[in-house]
C-alpha cells in the first residue's frame, strides 16, 4: 500500500487568509513561503526582531484615573442592575403568572 496522492483542490490559490504561524510554537516557521504575509508584513503590529519597540503605557493623570474609575464603576452597576432586574422580573412572572 502507497501512499494517497494528495489531490489539487481547484480553488486553493495558496493564499493564507488566518495565519496559525505563532511564535513558540513547535511548527513555528520563521519564513513563510509564497502567497503568504512575510513576517511583519501589514499587520500593524512593530516587529520586535527587526528593533521595533513596544509602545510605551500612557500615564494617566490623577483627574483622569478618577473619571476611568468611576466611568468602569458606572458600567458594573449598570450591569448588575440589568441582571438584577431580569431576575426579579422572573421571580415576579412565576409567582404570578406560571404558578397560577
Amino acid at each position: 500500500m502507497g501512499k494517497k496522492a494528495e489531490k489539487a483542490i481547484p480553488w486553493d490559490d495558496g493564499r493564507v487568509i488566518a495565519p496559525m504561524n505563532v511564535e513558540g510554537m513547535p511548527w513555528h516557521v520563521r519564513e513563510r513561503g509564497r502567497g503568504g504575509l512575510t513576517p511583519g508584513a501589514s499587520d500593524g503590529a512593530p516587529d520586535r526582531a527587526s528593533g521595533g519597540a513596544a509602545p510605551e503605557p500612557a500615564m494617566l493623570t490623577r483627574r483622569e484615573q478618577a473619571a476611568f474609575t468611576w466611568g468602569v464603576l458606572k458600567a458594573a452597576l449598570l450591569t448588575a442592575l440589568v441582571f438584577i432586574g431580569g431576575l426579579l422580573a422572573f421571580i415576579l412572572f412565576c409567582t404570578e403568572v406560571w404558578f397560577r
